[in-house]
């Protein structure tokens, strides 16, 4: 058993929605659990996973833990950055890779140790690929703890060319009264009606437009 797992997520992401319940299954890996929402908390101990986390986490804090975790909803080394299943999504991809990887001194660059993928029928909006991309998350940093410490055998070093995405602002939500819902709805998919609501300007006016399923 390992002596100490820390979890660390931005205090405001959606992902610690399904940080308690886990916190309380990795008791069965570690004697101790910490759950932390700022990377200058970060102290010594076995493995570290950054879910939801944009912290960028300096050398002397990664050196804390044997091992620092992320999971990423990219083909790493492509779809680097930020909010890559947004971007993903946006470029027409219903097929969202994610990967569990080593976190290094640059940013998204360590070697990768398990790959799955989440698939999509193109209908699903952000609150339901969330749900799906915090249960895959949480299953491959399971998958990571079962077969520890076989698994760092399977590290692969990325390879090929890499590309990046920019965070996202609330302008990206901005639609085109001109055009189509047909034409806008993967921007309407991916839009936070609580955080970031889809708008458009008409006659002077600005106006919020929000989708949701009708069950």
């Amino acid at each position: 058993m390992l002596k100490k797992i820390t979890v660390v997520s931005d205090r405001k992401n959606w992902i610690n929605d399904f940080i308690p319940k886990w916190l309380y299954s990795l008791k069965k890996y570690a004697e101790e659990i910490v759950w932390t929402h700022d990377v200058k908390d970060l102290t010594s101990g076995d493995i570290a996973f950054f879910l939801g986390c944009e912290q960028i986490v300096p050398p002397a804090l990664l050196a804390l833990n044997s091992h620092n975790l992320v999971v990423h909803a990219s083909d790493l080394p492509k779809g680097k950055g930020w909010s890559p299943l947004t971007w993903k999504i946006l470029q027409g991809d219903n097929e969202i890779p994610v990967v569990l990887f080593e976190a290094a001194d640059k940013v998204d660059n360590g070697p990768i140790y398990l790959r799955e993928k989440l698939v999509f029928q193109g209908t699903e909006l952000i609150g339901e690929m969330r749900m799906e991309l915090g249960r895959k998350s949480i299953a491959l940093c399971n998958q990571f703890l079962e077969q520890y410490p076989g698994v760092l055998a399977q590290a692969e070093p990325q390879q090929g060319e890499s590309s990046y995405y920019p965070r996202r602002t609330p302008e990206d939500s901005r639609l085109d009264p001109d055009r189509s819902i047909r034409e806008q709805f993967q921007l309407m998919r991916v839009a936070d009606n609580a955080r970031y609501p889809c708008y458009f300007e008409l006659n002077g006016c600005t106006f919020e437009v929000k989708v949701e399923k009708r069950r």
